[in-house]
This record gives C-alpha cells, sequence and structure tokens, in this order.
C-alpha cells in the first residue's frame, strides 16, 4: 500500500510541476468537495445533495484554489529573498489583513447566493450580521496554519496544505453547528 501512496505523491508532484494553477485547481476542487459530502453525513442529511457538492467543489476549483496559487507568488514576490520569522510573520499578518477579510465575505455571498439561491437583499443582511464573528472566528485559527504554512511548506504545496485544513475547518464548523442545534433541541 505504501508503494502505491507514494508512486501517486510522486505523481501529482508532477502534475503540480508541470501545471501548477491546474492541478492546485482541481486539488481544492475535489477536497472542497470531500469536506462537503463529510459535512453534509454530519449534519444528518439523508441522501447526498449533489447540486450543493458540485457547486462547493466549483467554487474550490474557480476560486480558491486559483486565488491561492496567486496569493502566494505576489507574497513571494514582495518579500522577493526575504527569510526568517519576521518575514513570516508579516506575510501571515499582510494575508490576515488582505485575502482573509476577502475570502471570508466572498465565501458568505456566493453560499446565500449561488449554493442557497437566496435573494441577493436576505444574503447581504445575513453577511452584515454574521460577518464580524465569523472573520473573528477566522483570525482566531488561521494565523496558525498561515504560520505553518509561510514557514514551513514549500512554495508549490501551500495551496494543498491550506486547502486540506480549510477541508477540515469546514467539517469542524459543521460539528460545532451541530452540537449547538443539539442543545437547543
Amino acid at each position: 500500500m505504501s508503494e502505491v501512496v507514494s508512486e501517486a505523491w510522486t505523481a501529482y508532484l508532477k502534475q503540480l510541476q508541470r501545471h501548477p494553477l491546474r492541478t492546485k485547481a482541481i486539488t481544492s476542487g475535489v477536497l472542497a468537495g470531500c469536506s462537503d459530502a463529510i459535512a453534509q453525513k454530519i449534519s444528518g442529511i439523508k441522501k447526498l445533495q449533489l447540486r450543493r457538492l458540485l457547486l462547493i467543489m466549483l467554487y474550490g476549483f474557480a476560486y480558491a484554489g486559483p486565488f491561492g496559487h496567486f496569493l502566494h507568488k505576489l507574497m513571494e514576490i514582495i518579500f522577493k529573498g526575504k527569510k526568517g520569522t519576521e518575514t513570516t510573520a508579516k506575510k501571515v499578518l499582510l494575508e490576515q489583513l488582505t485575502s482573509s477579510p476577502w475570502n471570508n465575505m466572498l465565501f458568505m455571498m456566493y453560499y446565500g447566493i449561488v449554493i442557497e439561491g437566496r435573494p441577493f437583499s436576505q444574503v447581504r443582511n445575513k453577511v452584515r450580521k454574521d460577518y464580524p464573528s465569523v472573520q473573528l472566528a477566522a483570525w482566531k485559527f488561521w494565523p496558525i496554519v498561515s504560520w505553518v504554512n509561510y514557514q514551513y511548506m514549500p512554495l508549490q504545496l501551500r495551496v494543498l496544505f491550506h486547502s486540506f485544513v480549510a477541508s477540515c475547518w469546514a467539517v469542524f464548523l459543521n460539528l460545532k453547528a451541530r452540537s449547538i442545534v443539539a442543545k437547543k433541541a
């Protein structure tokens, strides 16, 4: 079994080298889909909502993967040749003050409008109400992930690492939401 995993990893790294943007987009989409399938199961949905799953995968494929690809390339340009903990701290701070708020806002809008099919005015009101707590929660968790990503991950694996953690985070949020609903019942 370990030989199969090793060969798959080698093939993945070759694709990452040959077609970095495409590979990161596909990886992000697949991980988002896996995360949503697990989240649906955890939340008690009996029959898999395929439309929802595909739209979550589309978000990962069309936005999250490519955004991460270009974000990390941009960070390398901005901090060209600079290493060390101070540089890592600056990267984390820059990411958390720019892309983190943007990404959370965009995902909330996408989820409400595209996945749930709610009118823009309804989604806007929900975002106004919930966005501050979502962003504060993100700032408690994601800086640690970003630190590990910038400090220890090679550039070509940063989107994979982020997408994997994002998938785990989504499952965690579903578990948390489910336990809150169970306590109220």
